[in-house]
Parts: C-alpha cells; sequence; structure tokens
C-alpha cells in the first residue's frame, strides 16, 4: 500500500450552454469520480475540483439566438448541471464556476504576473471582422469550407469532420455565424504565449521524461504536436464576455477562454479551502502532491501542452502527474451531437430511471471509451443490467441475505471446521482489494469493473457448488460455515463496490448493518470495514452480528422501458430531418445580367472514382463540349462511381476552379435534394450534345 498522500484530481470543466450528456460522463466524470471515492477510501487526502466553464463563443451564440444575456444562459445550466452531478453521486469537494469573482481574480492575476516576466509577445494581426455586426470574429464565429476535406461546414478553429485544427483565416470561403456577412480582414493587437520557447521543456519532461505512463492515445497526440514544432498560441480575443485583459492596451478584450478555464482548477481549490478554513497551496505548490487532470480528447492538446507551459512559465506550481484522458462514447452507432439532441441527457436519465444512477455507472465504466471510441446503445444497457447486476451482483446477494435470515434470523452465525474449498475462497477474497487497486492505479476502469464483478461470481459459483440449502437438511455445521463464509464476500462486496456502485455499496451496508449510513456519512457504527482490512483481516462479518432484511439491490429492466427511449431518439432523427427539409426561403434578387453571368451547359460524366480517405466525394471526368474537365462533387453518399458514368448533366461550367483535397475542380454539378434527402441530378429531359448552352 503506498503512503498516504496528498491528490489534486481534476475534472474538465463543463460548458454552460447545455445540461451534461452520457459522452461527458463516459469521458470524464465518472472514472474521476471512481478515482476519487478510491483514493479517499485508501486513506489519502483529495481535493477533487470542478466547476463550470462560463466563458467563450458558444454561449455568447446561445444567448443570441434565445434573446437573452449571457449571463441568463450561464446560470440556468449552470444549476441545472450542479444539481445533476448531486443527483448522480459525483462527489466533488467544490464544484465552482469562471463566473464567480475568485476566479476573475484568479486568472487576472496569473495573467499579470506572466505579463510582468514578459512571457507573452504582442503582436498585430489581421483577423476577420464583420462590419455588419461591428464586431471581430472568433473561431467559432466563423463557418467555412475545410480546407482539408472540403466541409462547409468547419468551424475556425477545428473542422469537426476531419479534426484538423484550424485558423479561421484558413477556411475557404469564410462565413459570419452572426450575420452570415463575408467578412474583412482588420488589424488587432493580441498577447500570445511562445509555446515554441516551452518546446524543450515539454520535451524532457513528457518525451525524455517519465511520462512513458501516460495512455498511449495521449502520449501519442502530444509527441506528434511536439514533433510538428509549437507555435505561439493567442491569450486574448476582441470579445466582450469574459475576462477582461487585465493591463494597458488590453481594453475591449478578454482573456482566451483556454487560458482562463484550467485556472478554474486552482479558482476552485481556493474557494474550497476558503469555505473550509484549508489553505489551498500545498494542493498546487507541494512536490509531495499528485494533480491528476480527468479530461476527453478533444482536451488533451491544452492539459498537456498548454496549461503546463502557462504553470511553467509562471514557476511556483507542480505539473500535473498524469492524464488520463478518454477517446469519444458515441450513441447508437452515431456521434453524439447536443444540437441535433442526439444524446442521452442526465437530467432525463435521473428521471427515467429514478435510483438507478449505479447502473448508467456502471455501463458507462464495462463499456468505457478507454482506448478507442465506443458505442453506447440501450439494448446493452439493459443487458449490463440483467444479466450482470441483476443476475450476478444482486442474485448472490439476495441469496446471501435471504438464507442468513431463514436459517439463523439474520445472525451471522459460527463456523466450524474449514474445508479446503472455504480456505481457497477466503484467500481469493483477500487477493482482491489489490487486484483492484492496480487496475485503478493505471487507470483502467473497465478492467477494475469486470474484477470487482468476478468477485461477484466467485460468490455465485461458491453458492452454487456448496449448496447450503440441500445442506442445511443433513449437515447444520458444515451448513454454517458456508453461510459464515458467503457472508465475508457479501461484507468484501459492500466496500469494494463504492468507487463503482456508490449506491448500491451504501444500501449493501445497510442491509448488512455494516454501520449505518446516510448520504455516504456513518450515522452508527456496527462493523467497519475499510479497504486495507478486507486483504489483511480474517474476519470482516463476526459471527453473532445481526443482520438487516432483504432488499433488491437492482431490478429487471424491461423491453417496453428500453423501447420509451428509442422511440425518444427516433423521434430526434425524425426532427432532424424534418428540419433539414424546410424550404429555403428566396435568395437576394438578382439582375438578368448577373444571371447571365452563369454558363451552364450539359455535360457527360466520362469517368468516375471515389476520392481517397473521404464519404462524400468523387472525382469526375466530364466532357462538357469545350473541353474535358476534372470536377470534385460531394455527391458519393448518394452514388456509386460505376451509377454516373455515362449521365448527362448540368454543369456550371464557369466557376473558378479550387483545390479539394489537392485535386484542382474546375465547375459544379448541379444537384437537387428529395424530401427524403435523396440527391438526385437536375437533367435534360432528353439526351443532346455535350456544351448545349442551358439558356
Amino acid at each position: 500500500m503506498n503512503m498516504s498522500k496528498r491528490y489534486t484530481i481534476t475534472a474538465a470543466l463543463p460548458y454552460t450552454n447545455g445540461p451534461i450528456h452520457i459522452g461527458h460522463l463516459a469521458g470524464v466524470y465518472v472514472p474521476a469520480d471512481i478515482y476519487a471515492r478510491f483514493k479517499r477510501l485508501t486513506g489519502h487526502d483529495v481535493l477533487f475540483v470542478c466547476g463550470s466553464d462560463e466563458h467563450g463563443v458558444p454561449i455568447t451564440i446561445k444567448a443570441k439566438k434565445e434573446g437573452v444575456t449571457p449571463q441568463d444562459i450561464v446560470d440556468k445550466y449552470h444549476a441545472i448541471i450542479k444539481t445533476s452531478f448531486e443527483d448522480f453521486g459525483i462527489t466533488f469537494d467544490n464544484y465552482s464556476r469562471t463566473s464567480a469573482k475568485i476566479h476573475h481574480d484568479t486568472a487576472s492575476e496569473f495573467f499579470k504576473t506572466l505579463y510582468d516576466k514578459h512571457e507573452f509577445v504582442e503582436e498585430v494581426t489581421e483577423q476577420l471582422y464583420d462590419s455588419e455586426a461591428n464586431q471581430f470574429l472568433a473561431d467559432r464565429f466563423v463557418i467555412g469550407t475545410c480546407p482539408k476535406c472540403g466541409n462547409e461546414e468547419a468551424y475556425g478553429d477545428q473542422c469537426e469532420n476531419c479534426g484538423t485544427s484550424l485558423n479561421a483565416t484558413d477556411l475557404i470561403n469564410p462565413k459570419s455565424a452572426i450575420t452570415g456577412h463575408v467578412p474583412t480582414l482588420k488589424e488587432t493587437k493580441h498577447w500570445f504565449l511562445p509555446l515554441n520557447k516551452h518546446e524543450n521543456f515539454l520535451k524532457e519532461w513528457i518525451l525524455k521524461g517519465h511520462k512513458k505512463d501516460w495512455k498511449p492515445n495521449v502520449y501519442g497526440q502530444v509527441k506528434s504536436w511536439i514533433d510538428d514544432g509549437l507555435r505561439p498560441r493567442a491569450v486574448t480575443r476582441d470579445l466582450d464576455w469574459g475576462i477582461p485583459v487585465p493591463i494597458p492596451g488590453g481594453e475591449g478584450k478578454v482573456l482566451y477562454v483556454w487560458f482562463d478555464a484550467p485556472i478554474g482548477y486552482i479558482s476552485a481549490t481556493k474557494e474550497w479551502a476558503e469555505a473550509n478554513g484549508k489553505d489551498w497551496e500545498p494542493y498546487w505548490k507541494d512536490d509531495n502532491t499528485k494533480l491528476v487532470h480527468f479530461i476527453g480528447k478533444d482536451n488533451i492538446v491544452f492539459h498537456c501542452i498548454i496549461f503546463p507551459s502557462m504553470l511553467k512559465a509562471e514557476g511556483s506550481y507542480i505539473l500535473p502527474d498524469n492524464v488520463p484522458a478518454n477517446e469519444f462514447l458515441n450513441l447508437e452507432g452515431n456521434k453524439l451531437s447536443t444540437s441535433k439532441n442526439w444524446a442521452v441527457w442526465l437530467p432525463d436519465y435521473l428521471k427515467d430511471f429514478p435510483n438507478q444512477q449505479d447502473v448508467l455507472r456502471y455501463t458507462l465504466t464495462a463499456n468505457a471509451p478507454e482506448t478507442k471510441d465506443n458505442d453506447f446503445t440501450w439494448k446493452d444497457f439493459q443487458a449490463r443490467n440483467n444479466n450482470e447486476l441483476v443476475a450476478i451482483f444482486g442474485n448472490f446477494i439476495n441469496r446471501v441475505v435471504v438464507l442468513t435470515n431463514k436459517y439463523y434470523n439474520g445472525i451471522v452465525p459460527n463456523p466450524s471446521e474449514y474445508a479446503q474449498v472455504d480456505q481457497e475462497t477466503l484467500a481469493a477474497v483477500k487477493a482482491y482489494p489489490s487486484v483492484i487497486e492496480s487496475s485503478i492505479e493505471r487507470y483502467r476502469f473497465r478492467e477494475a469493473s469486470q474484477e470487482l464483478m468476478n468477485l461477484a461470481r466467485l460468490g455465485n459459483k461458491y453458492l452454487a457448488d456448496e449448496e447450503p440449502w440441500k445442506l442445511i437438511k443433513t449437515d447444520e455445521a458444515r451448513t454454517k460455515t458456508i453461510m459464515f463464509v458467503a457472508l465475508q464476500i457479501a461484507s468484501a462486496l459492500a466496500t469494494l463496490s463504492e468507487p463503482f456502485l456508490p449506491f448500491t455499496s451504501e444500501k449493501l451496508k445497510n442491509i448488512l448493518r455494516y454501520a449505518m449510513y446516510h448520504n455516504s456519512e456513518v450515522i452508527s457504527s456496527a462493523v467497519e470495514t475499510s479497504w486495507n482490512d478486507i486483504s489483511k483481516k480474517d474476519i470482516l462479518l463476526p459471527s453473532g452480528h445481526q443482520i438487516g432484511k432483504a432488499e433488491l439491490l437492482f431490478s429487471k429492466i424491461e423491453d417496453k422501458t428500453i423501447q420509451e427511449q428509442l422511440d425518444k431518439l427516433e423521434a430526434s432523427k425524425k426532427a432532424n430531418e424534418a428540419a433539414k427539409k424546410t424550404i429555403e426561403p428566396q435568395k437576394e434578387i438578382i439582375t438578368f445580367e448577373d444571371f447571365t453571368k452563369l454558363d451552364l451547359r450539359v455535360g457527360t460524366i466520362l469517368e468516375a472514382e471515389k476520392m481517397p480517405k473521404t464519404k462524400k466525394l468523387l472525382v469526375l471526368k466530364v466532357d462538357t463540349g469545350i473541353d474535358t474537365r476534372t470536377i470534385v462533387s460531394g455527391i458519393a453518399e448518394s452514388f456509386t462511381p460505376e451509377e454516373v458514368v455515362g449521365k448527362q448533366v448540368t454543369v456550371l461550367v464557369n466557376l473558378a476552379p479550387r483545390k479539394l483535397r489537392g485535386v484542382e475542380s474546375e465547375g459544379m454539378i448541379l444537384m437537387t435534394e428529395t424530401p427524403e434527402g435523396k440527391l438526385v441530378f437536375v437533367n435534360p429531359d432528353t439526351t443532346v450534345n455535350s456544351g448545349l448552352q442551358i439558356s
């Protein structure tokens, strides 16, 4: 057992533009809570912090859409998120928010310290400006075509289709997300954190240092960023929502949300310390403290490169010991999407499945996206509950408690001599704490949850093999021993299940009268077993101890309940399709002269092939009558290359050429979409010669 140590555990700050969903839970909050609970159970000094991330562009976009202030949005969602975390049993020592004064002060002070130490470079650059809205356009306020994959809805900081990190000025045909206008370039001054200056430190600390124990997905991503060469990153933005830049010349500007958000961990610690009469500094400045960041994979660069560089530049902080980031969770085969309502929202789950927090915790842990993206399905959720929690864990406990009450009025019997099978079983129980611990220490929570389930399996097998319900008629002494051993397994399960199934653990401890529990607090202690006792003590539940009556720990989930959830998702899918098909309003009026500039001709497709590594794009050779040219068209999801060869199509031939994935596309094929969402060609009725002008 390692010496008692101090742990500062952080969970990524959720964004207050919507409630929490299962993707957030599986990626960050459930593993972080398992780890924090485990560390507390094994006697460590733990501080587990989080808070609402209330700055940043999506919040201002949502506020504009709903016609309210950004503060209204963050107040609404901060309350929803905080409550659902509490109801779900996530044990933050403090859940703070970045609109709090203590956070504004901490972030401003941090910025000023770096500024005074000349850790920033100041630069005047050209940025996109929307003259209609009279403001500079931050990354998410710009939408355009991704230069890498051709996705027409890429944001100014990232293309969500191919995952490429972008600058707003990289986009082809950029548009303002506020007004839809084409932005112009305008000069503005910003402060940058020169990450290139910290490259050697990062190489030493991560690549040459002791970070080989980081998860391969994290280490790999960080290594490729460093190998690629790091560049200065802006830490300020031209926005009016956020923390004002606290230096002369910073008027009208705020700290970039990615500079201010991780400092939220520090301000949450300060707030906790003030409320509890503690000193916050040891949790961030003492080398004996282990700092662990739980995040999703989209935050790796910020927690492994940018935030450590900020901490290093400041000079008085410890650096993260580990950043166990998870991959993404999909839902029923599709990417989770908040805008498309393709999600299972935590407040809805808590309403639809009252007192079944542990079923979701267990399913998300047993199927956690630890090394690759994983899929949540309602059928798997049902199967995990019915075939594992009910049939293995619940079944074992129910048998033990019912039989103890039936045979001995609920009093733990006196064992007689142990048979070999009893000794082997009790020895196996003693090994479980360190087996589970070893998985948790390596951030393998799936593996740890399955080991816990193996202990329940061991109990079931022991009872099935020993058959006390038959022996009670012929050998009362042997039956007592069997029931005594089974009760020791039940007792071990009560403690070892706490990190994974906290509500179940509490219920089971109350049934075993282990101690009287309420909200994880011991009210009155009968017997108490710590995590470390299980491997050391021969007896966990002594003879003569009175247990309570049986209660079902888990109940079967019926097909009907699951169907209701699937119907809900189906309704979301239909609503998305309907929204897509709304008739677009008429575009702005053009003159006859504008129209005559378009050169539309009949073309014939001579050759077609799929563009490698893309879903949507076909590369076509088209005879336009004037010439044979290459046109890249986004129709691969509706047509195979074989289907389109020989087809006559309407081509806009005088469109300026542009490169897509390195292929120059000279023109555009006119298509339309049926109400069912299928693309169809705008074809001439009869076969005509290629090159015929359409007027």
